[in-house]
């Protein structure tokens, strides 16, 4: 997948189109902690939220990948994240869940954004397991969140693409 800087460039006449294929995806997604409120077993399934669930709707999309952009088919992508009062559930799967990548290694969530809370901005925890077993863990975070630059654990790596009220991060994982 070329990065948005080398479209641009092409689109100018700048690289040729041959020099596209060959540019690999960056670097692998940074790890991260999954932090204290982490739950085994979440329930597979898109809709994270009930439709009750105060707070502002959003969808989570993206794809998993390896170093050479190829799509990683049957990842599973799990999600969880505070409320809109910065509050876990810890006694059930409210705003947790999973997903298994399709051949296209696409995956995608309907939720709530998430509250800050002391100490964190706001942000999803996630973790892909592949099917041999590795995995990795991290965080995805909102751009130009006022919580960001007081958060000790916020990478700009791991900020997501949002228009409209859909956050689109793709996670490249090393071989």
């Amino acid at each position: 997948m070329p990065s948005r800087r080398h479209v641009i460039l092409a689109s100018a006449g700048l690289v040729t189109a041959s020099a596209l294929p060959a540019l690999a995806c960056n670097a692998p997604t940074e790890r991260q902690t999954e932090g204290p409120f982490f739950r085994g077993g979440s329930p597979l399934r898109v809709q994270l939220a009930s439709p009750k669930q105060p707070g502002t709707r959003m969808a989570l999309t993206g794809s998993v990948l390896d170093r050479d952009c190829r799509p990683i088919a049957g990842a599973m992508v799990d999600i969880w994240h505070a409320d809109a009062t910065g509050d876990y559930d810890m006694s059930g799967y409210n705003l947790r869940g999973h997903q298994i990548t399709d051949a296209s290694g696409a995956w995608r969530f309907e939720t709530i954004e998430p509250a800050r809370y002391p100490g964190r901005t706001r942000h999803y925890h996630v973790k892909v397991v592949l099917a041999d077993g590795r995995s990795l863990t991290t965080q995805l975070y909102f751009p130009g969140d006022g919580g960001n630059s007081r958060d000790g654990l916020y990478r700009p790596s791991l900020q997501m693409a949002i228009e409209r009220n859909v956050g689109r991060f793709d996670f490249v994982l090393a071989a």
